[in-house]
């Protein structure tokens, strides 16, 4: 078998613009892919805020009209999609911008998607199952921890079934990210957490996934050291953009490494999860990382290791101490997680939700074996497996 360095992978990113005031320039870049009219896909939250204002006023400055699509909710349903493809469609754009979190940005992929390919957007669950590419599509992330501004991946919420589904394919790859951390500082402190251990779950997955490489490992590690170093002192710190730009730097870093060398358990249990409770994303992963990493642990132990040095060197939660055993490593990771949750308010039992229980595990579990994120799991669970996962988590 060739070493990691000699295997084939492939690596695929936008076109990135990182730092303060690069929200400015989507109409520029519009304007770059000969865009006559613009559809800007957003939320209730971020036209609140101001940000799509901030957006829009570019397009006016450069004379290109535009409309908004803010009916995106959190968890973007297929219904949503497949609305916005409409209204693309009947008002003749051609260039799509996003400007959100991981929400909008995936039911802007998922517009594109249904707007150059006929069917609906459940047509297009799985790996490479779309025949053309979308419309230009540029992204105004804000928050620092989906990385769908990067990413090969669209995560829709199908209504029927209760469960996310996966859209992954390069053709989903935004042409453009405008990175502005100026953004995040609206942020309140549950989102900036949940979407901060999303970016950690990311680097993480990517780094012990069966489909990592050299590059995406180099991605992998700084996003685990800038998230451990950064992610609690910005919450405490809203307004300190020098903060606020280094998590959005390992939200960034996190996305490029899963966009290439894909997810793993975490993922599959989150979406299953959360097509269920209809729950943030990055609080379903918060409540399963620690105990996906117990259960993975001996079948990648050394990149295990590696990660938990990496933790350690933010200096934040610490992890490892000199002369530890291989079972002290462990345990001292786990325990590094849990800390980091505590500090961050995140460490709430499932079963306090008060919907989820255990009637539930089992159809959970199903949906979660049959999601593609875990194929590069680095230990293949059985359906029992999963189900014990979820019932340590409603404890």
């Amino acid at each position: 078998m060739p070493d990691d360095h000699m295997e084939l992978r492939k690596f695929v990113a936008p076109e990135l613009i990182f730092g303060e005031g690069a929200r400015h320039m989507a109409a520029r870049y519009a304007k770059n892919f000969g865009a006559s009219k613009a559809l800007i896909v957003t939320d209730p939250g971020i036209m609140a805020a101001g940000w799509a204002e901030d957006v829009a006023a570019s397009f006016e400055a450069a004379g290109i009209p535009y409309h908004f699509f803010a009916d995106v909710t959190p968890n973007p349903r297929s219904q949503e999609v497949m609305d916005g493809a409409r209204f693309y469609e009947r008002e003749k754009c051609d260039t799509i911008v996003a400007a959100g979190g991981g929400s909008s940005i995936d039911c802007a992929k998922g517009i594109g998607i249904v707007s150059s390919n006929t069917g609906h957007i459940l047509d297009f669950e799985g790996v490479d199952r779309i025949p053309s590419p979308g419309p230009p599509l540029i992204c105004i992330p804000t928050t620092a921890g989906s990385s769908a501004d990067v990413s090969q991946f669209a995560i829709i919420t199908d209504e029927g079934r209760k469960v996310k589904i996966a859209i992954i394919s390069k053709t989903v790859v935004p042409d453009v990210s405008l990175l502005d951390p100026v953004v995040l500082t609206t942020m309140d402190s549950d989102l900036s957490a949940y979407t901060g251990i999303d970016a950690l779950t990311h680097a993480f997955e990517a780094f012990v996934s069966t489909a990592h490489s050299p590059i995406t490992d180099l991605f992998s590690l700084e996003a685990v050291r800038l998230l451990a170093a950064n992610l609690g002192r910005s919450i405490k710190e809203p307004d300190n953009l020098d903060l606020r730009s280094k998590t959005m730097m390992g939200s960034l870093y996190a996305g490029l490494a899963f966009s290439n060398a894909s997810l793993g358990l975490v993922h599959a249990m989150a979406h299953s999860l959360g097509g269920h409770l209809d729950n943030p994303h990055g609080q379903c992963n918060a409540f399963l990382l620690d105990l996906v990493v117990e259960f993975n642990y001996e079948h990648a132990r050394e990149r295990y290791e590696t990660i938990g040095e990496a933790f350690a060197g933010g200096k934040a939660f610490g992890a490892f101490e000199k002369g530890m055993t291989q079972d002290e490593k462990k345990g001292a990771l786990l325990k590094a997680l849990k800390a980091m949750k505590k500090d961050l308010n995140a460490e709430l039992p499932f079963g306090n939700l008060g919907f989820f229980g255990r009637g539930d595990i089992a159809e959970l579990a199903r949906k979660a074996i049959n999601d593609p994120c875990l194929a590069t799991n680095p230990r293949r669970p059985s359906q029992k497996d999963i189900e014990d996962i979820y019932e340590r988590a409603l404890r």
